[in-house]
């Protein structure tokens, strides 16, 4: 059945007069242009540019719901609670856990649409409690196929930057509206061209090792495995160091596994060649 309960999710609500501005000054996302029954990822940086905390939000009546990990939901609430100061939003937990996630036949049993999952060409929809009893491995397979990252899963919290987990190829990062947390640094990378670490889908002929482990290319580190499923999984990977090892036939290893690594079709991104560098 096409459908997952992913029992660690939670939900945040925000609602007040003042809500849709707090957050549009505050996360990546671009919270003015968020449609009705849409889910964009986003993120709160800290002041350096890298992810703090990840989530998806999308707008319920008049205000709006963000689905982050159980684990981190009352770090975020705090903090969401520290930037408020005298603004008039209501920052409250959501009673209930866990989220269902619907794709292919089934994803009309939610309204609604997860932007990232959309933009791979795959029609995915959530919705709030366990409506369905489908294993969360299925979801993360599908996840790992179509190249949408998960903190946890790919890479920690306060580790990587947005552009490393394509959040400026999903619709969670904005460099259109004004200023927000980060936007300085990750302005910066997006306009200079020094985004260097990206998402990877990986595969290899045999099973592959144990996520954390580390891919390299000439005896030099390249990334490091995240998801992994069977032959399967994401990596984050320094894509001149991968576009070098392409260019001289060096092969790409995680322990004894040799590997085929490419960049998510959806993305429009490539390995960079030696000829590309040199032009950029």
């Amino acid at each position: 059945m096409p459908a997952a309960y992913l029992s660690t999710k939670s939900l945040i609500r925000l609602s007040g007069k003042d809500a849709q501005d707090f957050l549009q000054g505050l996360i990546t996302t671009d919270i003015d242009s968020l449609p009705e029954n849409e889910a964009r990822p986003g993120a709160l940086l800290t002041p350096q540019g890298k992810i703090l905390f990840d989530f998806l939000i999308w707008r319920d009546g008049d205000g709006f719901l963000i689905e982050t990990e159980t684990a981190h939901r009352e770090a975020l609430m705090r903090r969401l609670t520290m930037y408020k100061l005298r603004a008039a939003v209501e920052i409250a937990a959501v009673a209930g856990g866990g989220i269902t996630v619907f794709w292919g036949d089934e994803a009309g049993k939610a309204t609604v649409k997860d932007a990232a999952f959309d933009k791979a060409g795959i029609t995915l929809t959530r919705a709030s409690g366990k409506l369905a009893d489908g294993s969360e491995e299925a979801y993360h397979d599908l996840r790992i196929a179509a190249g949408i990252s998960a903190s946890g899963h790919d890479y920690g919290l306060q580790d990587a930057f947005p552009h490393d987990v394509l959040l400026d190829k999903t619709g969670g990062l904005s460099f259109r509206k004004g200023c927000y947390v980060g936007q300085e640094v990750v302005s910066r990378m997006q306009h200079r061209g020094t985004a260097r670490r990206r998402l990877a889908i990986v595969s290899g002929a045999n099973a592959l090792p144990a996520s954390g482990t580390e891919i390299v290319a000439g005896g030099k580190p390249v990334g490091t495995l995240g998801s992994v499923a069977g032959n399967k999984g994401l990596a984050i990977v320094r894509t001149d160091r991968v576009g070098d090892a392409l260019t001289r036939d060096l092969p790409l290893t995680a322990g004894d596994v040799v590997l085929t690594l490419i960049l998510p079709e959806w993305t429009g991104l490539s390995f960079p060649t030696e000829v590309q560098e040199a032009e950029t």
